[in-house]
């Protein structure tokens, strides 16, 4: 069908008021309209194969089964109709969200066409009106990931689902969107999957991708390979009780279970045959004849294998080691037991990363007190600079923190096997009744030791950019490797960050069907305490000098972290979209200027946005 003009069928409209600067008009279709309509526009306003279609209901050139069977594809009375605003009331580069009565979603204009979908990041549910629209995708404001204004389809991370997208037309100057109810609701598309062709017997030795680990890098990887059409066995492989559950949120949210916590359903791995064994250490790894040995004595052989074990919490060295109540926090069990025995209790965290600081945070409202433990004078100092540290130490010390800095553990001294007292180097000894260590992580790696799979120093893994090792059909992704990061000119790098670990799994997966492609992600990180969140964007290890714009104080600002002249990373506090829109710059490959960010002067990166 050579047909150019899109034609919706006469609808029965509801008699609603008309403002004059914009039209809300909700239009449920009759049923009689609905037997005869047919659905002539695919996504976003194009004219869809079948849209050869005359105003009365008669098909130009489609059969009576053609008709029949686009009846069959679309349940008309599950779908809304509104005219949601005029032609002008968008410039091109606009973003609106604008309700259909049973939904919301986001309009966009671009290039002088309108496109509609979902209007929430299907990660956390923040709002995309508030994101940041460039170069034909939005990047949302909470976590940077980026959906593709055309197809919904996520193209950054973090998250697993997409966005639907609606049907969008002009007529008589305004705008009318058509969607589907559920997709209103659900404001989730989750991409189509192929199955398993092959016969899969659970005592079979042999799969054709096999994965160590769990994490969203693992879960990525099988999710893409059957999204890419991928219809061999792929076998998962952990060491935890659990499916693979949202692991950030455990410092964060204390109290939450696995299944709260559950990033896929059990259901969904059963539907798109991807298998995974739990409580599953594996000990070696033999690559010459492609096998691994599990603790049980299990065996398995694999044709491609991914190792995305993550991180494993660094040991502390102290007396009293027998002691109970003593955590690193791993799993939603310690989680949960953390917050149980801190409840009006006294709680002690030792180390000053990001995870020990978010439970300090969390326990503020449950525990008696909270002490924190750290070597350094200030705390977030490595990470974020000496005068946000300085703030954010603040803003615990006003939430009843109690700060020991400079300071190590020295014994953990207990009463009928509990906890009761940690004694510090100085001598200070701090009741406690639970006490949770943070002090780093390092790569989850020693069970490769004799592979032949290169390792460095610290035990990382370094990959090319295709997320392949040293060795042939072995690739690895997440916290263990090192990989070359675009933004620093390919730099062999670390970045234990959720979202990159996402990343990782796509491209070792494309890498694994033959469809290469590049780490083009940006690094974006984030941290929340006492509700409110940190975002973070680039690779600012090394800096040299932080640029404070906005308020510290008031805990509204932007740092930019510069290295030699040039910005690295940036972090912001209530401050949004403006980490997003850096990552857009950064993504871009253009250089931000230390200069450029020292006059105060931020309109270069504010642009019209939305409404």
């Amino acid at each position: 069908h050579n047909c150019r003009q899109t034609i919706f069928h006469p609808m029965v409209l509801n008699k609603k008021h008309f403002s004059k600067n914009i039209l809300e008009v909700k239009v449920e279709l009759s049923l009689l309209e609905k037997e005869k309509e047919v659905d002539l526009m695919s996504p976003n306003g194009k004219a869809s194969p079948f849209s050869e279609c005359r105003p009365n209901g008669s098909l130009g050139h489609c059969s009576d089964d053609d008709t029949v069977t686009l009846r069959s594809q679309r349940k008309h009375r599950d779908f809304i109709e509104a005219s949601v605003c005029h032609v002008r009331d968008l410039e091109n580069g606009q973003m609106r969200e604008v309700d259909l009565g049973t939904g919301r979603a986001l309009l966009i204009k671009e290039h002088g066409e309108f496109l509609a979908m979902g209007h929430k990041c299907p990660h956390y549910g923040a709002p995309l009106v508030k994101g940041v629209l460039s170069k034909g995708r939005v990047r949302c404001p909470w976590h940077g990931a980026c959906f593709n204004i055309t197809t919904g389809d996520i193209e950054d991370f973090p998250g697993l689902d997409s966005l639907p997208t609606f049907q969008v037309r002009v007529e008589k100057e305004k705008v009318i969107i058509r969607a589907n109810k559920q997709a209103l609701q659900t404001q989730r598309r989750t991409k189509v999957m192929s199955k398993c062709s092959a016969v899969i017997n659970s005592c079979n030795g042999f799969s054709h991708v096999l994965i160590i680990g769990s994490g969203p890098a693992g879960l990525v990887c099988a999710e893409t390979l059957r999204q890419e059409g991928f219809t061999d066995r792929i076998v998962m492989c952990t060491m935890d009780k659990h499916p693979p559950y949202d692991r950030p949120k455990l410092s964060k949210s204390l109290e939450s279970t696995a299944e709260q916590l559950q990033m896929r359903a059990a259901e969904f791995f059963q539907m798109h045959d991807i298998e995974v064994l739990l409580e599953k250490e594996v000990v070696s790894v033999d690559v010459k004849s492609k096998t691994v040995l599990f603790r049980d004595g299990f065996k398995m052989e694999f044709r491609k294998l991914l190792i995305a074990t993550g991180s494993r919490p660094k040991p502390l060295s102290y007396k009293g080691k027998d002691v109970g109540n003593v955590f690193h926090l791993r799993t939603p069990e310690d989680a949960n037991s953390i917050a149980a025995l801190a409840s009006n209790k006294n709680a002690v965290i030792v180390g000053t990363s990001f995870i020990g600081m978010e439970v300090a945070a969390a326990l503020t409202d449950k525990a008696h007190s909270v002490s924190v433990i750290g070597i350094e004078a200030v705390p977030f100092r490595k990470a974020l600079g000496e005068k946000v540290g300085k703030v954010l130490m603040k803003l615990f010390e006003l939430n009843r923190v109690k700060f020991y800095m400079l300071n190590e553990v020295w014994e953990m001294r207990g009463q009928n096997g509990q906890l009761k007292e940690v004694v510090l180097k100085s001598g200070k000894v701090l009741r406690a009744d639970v006490c949770v260590i943070g002090i780093g992580s390092g790569p989850a790696t020693a069970f490769l030791k004799q592979s032949g799979i290169h390792m460095d120093s610290k035990g990382f893994i370094p990959v090319n950019k295709t997320m392949q090792t040293n060795m042939d059909g072995v690739f690895a992704g997440g916290d263990v490797v090192t990989f070359p990061l675009a933004l620093r000119s390919n730099k062999k790098v670390n970045i234990p960050h959720w979202q990159m670990a996402h990343v990782h799994g796509r491209v070792a997966a494309l890498s694994m069907m033959g469809k290469a492609t590049d780490i083009k992600a940006v690094p974006y990180f984030w941290t929340a305490m006492f509700g409110k969140s940190i975002r973070y964007a680039g690779y600012g290890d090394g800096f040299d000098d932080v640029v404070i714009q906005g308020d510290l104080d008031e805990l509204k600002f932007v740092a930019f972290y510069t290295k030699s002249e040039e910005v690295v990373s940036v972090a912001s506090m209530n401050y949004d979209p403006i980490v997003s829109r850096v990552a857009e710059v950064f993504g871009s490959g253009k250089t931000i200027r230390k200069r450029d960010v020292e006059t105060g002067d931020m309109s270069w990166l504010i642009e019209k946005g939305s409404q």
